[in-house]
């Protein structure tokens, strides 16, 4: 016999390297907060030093600067509420708050549908990846190998390493959903599954209401000695 909550029967609890998916959850947070804020301090070094992202003549083949301030601060706004949406999704899944998740939940659906995106836009027109390439610089690191692949065998290999982002991010999206289910279900649920070695089901009430159906009853009459 063994007592089984009901929001263990339709998923998985555990995700990669057999961690359970809150902790999966957590470290994935984690992982973001800390991208993030390595990015956020990328760019404000760069908006204090413009000179060390403007690029020369000789290095572009024209007068550019990498980015002006407008983009710079736009950047700056969303990298302060990717580290926003990534805190609240690590204290949400360690301090079991199913709600602080979604924000993190619906980045990654986005994230997910904008690389989808782009791999039909490469699968519709392929001939934009050499368009592309011919618009990077001379001096590019290996622009001329890449301009040099047929165009067909670039456009699998672009579409199969699309795919294998693609797999890698939907997996990510099920280990934060399960944890919100995990998380969402177990504040929820009052009533345990009671499993017998027969295969039958039996639902406990609360423990509440039993409690006062209990006390509800009128107690036996008092002994009257003959």
């Amino acid at each position: 016999m063994k007592m089984v909550a009901p929001w263990t029967r339709f998923y998985s609890n555990s995700c990669c390297l057999c961690c359970h998916v809150r902790t999966g959850t957590i470290l994935l947070g984690v992982w973001y907060l800390i991208t993030n804020a390595v990015v956020l301090l990328i760019l404000l070094s760069a908006l204090a030093d413009p000179d060390q992202y403007h690029f020369s003549t000789s290095e572009l083949g024209g007068d550019l600067e990498f980015m002006d301030d407008a983009n710079m601060y736009i950047a700056i706004a969303v990298s302060l509420l990717m580290i926003l949406i990534c805190a609240m999704a690590t204290y949400g899944a360690y301090k079991q708050h199913a709600a602080w998740i979604i924000p993190f939940f619906c980045y990654q659906i986005f994230d997910f549908a904008l690389n989808a995106l782009v791999a039909v836009t490469v699968l519709v027109y392929p001939n934009s990846i050499q368009e592309y390439i011919r618009q990077l610089p001379p001096n590019f690191p290996y622009r001329d190998d890449i301009m040099s692949v047929n165009p067909t065998c670039l456009v699998l290999i672009i579409l199969l390493f699309i795919s294998i982002i693609l797999t890698f991010k939907g997996y990510l999206i099920s280990c934060v959903w399960n944890c919100y289910r995990y998380i969402n279900g177990r504040n929820s649920s009052d009533v345990l599954v009671y499993v017998t070695s027969n295969d039958t089901t039996v639902l406990l009430p609360p423990y509440d209401d039993a409690t006062v159906t209990g006390a509800a009853k009128e107690p036996p009459p008092p002994y009257v000695s003959a």
